[in-house]
């Protein structure tokens, strides 16, 4: 009997699959409650929803103060910058709060650069940026409403890493 030996490419393609089929995301098994549990905590979609909201209001404080044009741009180069930090993350496991945020971060990136080309006193500039500031805070309640629809909990969107041990990922939301 003759025995057929495998070639060494073959198992090394094998090998490769084996190890990008255990690299998949958490977030893509489970209940779309569990997918979208483990995005928000696990991959980070928590975080980048509070990062975008406080440099949002961040931008608001630093106008309203008077602050110095260097300073104002500053602040609206990071909502510009988390916001697209924050589009790196989708998709989500939900196609509905996937889209939910992306129309919310290319909104957060414009915001952020109409107010950082017009910190230096372009009031239409800075006026477009307040309303389309406005706008995001109505975009992340959708995304966050859409959370709390497909898991039960309201989302936590805090910007530190939770503890570990087991606890709530929604911090005791109901």
């Amino acid at each position: 009997m003759r025995t057929v030996g495998v070639p060494a490419w073959a198992l090394a393609a094998l090998a490769v699959a084996f190890l990008v089929g255990g690299c998949a995301g958490q977030e893509q098994s489970g209940t779309p409650a569990q997918r979208v549990t483990t995005w928000m905590v696990a991959g980070g979609g928590g975080s980048g929803i509070g990062n975008v909201e406080i440099d949002s209001a961040n931008v608001d404080l630093a106008l309203a103060k008077h602050n110095a044009p260097a300073a104002i741009k500053e602040v609206c180069a990071l909502l510009s910058n988390d916001a697209q930090s924050a589009v790196g993350i989708l998709p989500t496991p939900d196609q509905e709060l996937t889209t939910a945020l992306d129309t919310a971060y290319v909104d957060a990136t414009a915001a952020g650069d109409d107010c950082y080309n017009g910190a230096s006193g372009n009031a239409r500039l800075l006026a477009r940026s307040a309303a389309e500031r406005t706008r995001l805070h109505s975009l992340l309640a959708v995304a966050t409403q859409r959370v709390e629809a497909v898991t039960g909990h309201t989302p936590t969107t805090d910007t530190t890493v939770p503890p570990t041990g087991g606890g709530d990922p929604f911090a005791g939301g109901q």
